[in-house]
């Protein structure tokens, strides 16, 4: 699996409220703004001294990365193999407040973290072995590009069927002024509803996470119900402009 596959077709679980139609509508064209105010990216030699940071902690171990939202539909990474597994400990939480790629000055919007607490039922894929420091550089590229953002970066015990493992996830326990923790479903529902970027929506975001977690037989309870509150807040926001 490779960030460059074709992307499969879309077909929604059974009883799934939020469908491509009405996530079409909450798409708009808007211009790249650039990173995030006061981020500033890390150099091609930070990246690489990361990553080799990385590989190091990994002690020749199989290297696997828990992937609990985009990276489960988007990864950016050579996987050989993959596993349902479970972070005790930890939550996913529509928690990042983000003024770029899926949101705006005007609109921000809100992306999935882990927080403390629960459970978090994801999959971990195994990187391929020939060249790990170059996968791992892909993907902390990807997730982690900016100075700011090194220390969201973190090793988790997974459980897996076949036994306990070591993964390497990413915003994990994140802190700052731009976290918004514990917001009311109806009111992450309500920004994920309207917020929109240069790379997509969030009500987007959170449709292909919902999918495709059904895909491998996991449904978060509080996920699904946003995005039945998701699909009656676009409706409503579309009947109101008719």
């Amino acid at each position: 699996m490779t960030a460059d596959s074709p992307e499969r077709p879309v077909v929604p679980p059974p009883g799934i409220s939020l469908t491509q139609d009405l996530v079409a509508l909450t798409i708009r064209e808007k211009p790249d703004l650039g990173p995030e105010p006061g981020w500033t990216h890390l150099t091609e030699a930070e990246l690489d001294a990361l990553a080799e940071e990385y590989r190091a902690e990994s002690h020749g171990e199989p290297l696997w990365i828990f992937a609990y939202g985009s990276l489960i539909w988007k990864p950016d990474f050579d996987a050989v193999a993959h596993r349902r597994g479970t972070a005790y400990g930890w939550h996913r939480s529509f928690c990042l407040k983000m003024t770029r790629w899926r949101g705006s000055p005007e609109q921000p919007g809100l992306m999935m973290a882990l927080e403390r607490g629960g459970r978090c039922d994801g999959v971990i894929y195994r990187l391929r072995e020939e060249d790990r420091h170059a996968q791992i550089r892909r993907v902390l590229h990807r997730e982690i590009r900016f100075r700011e953002n090194v220390s969201m970066a973190r090793w988790v015990p997974v459980h897996t069927a076949e036994g306990k493992v070591k993964a390497l996830t990413f915003w994990a326990g994140p802190r700052g002024e731009r976290i918004a923790s514990k917001l009311p479903l109806d009111e992450v529902a309500h920004i994920l509803a309207r917020a929109c970027g240069h790379v997509g929506s969030c009500a987007e975001y959170l449709f292909n996470t919902v999918r495709h977690l059904e895909e491998f037989g996991i449904r978060d309870r509080n996920l699904w119900r946003l995005q039945e509150l998701v699909a009656e807040e676009i409706r409503a926001i579309h009947c109101e402009a008719a």
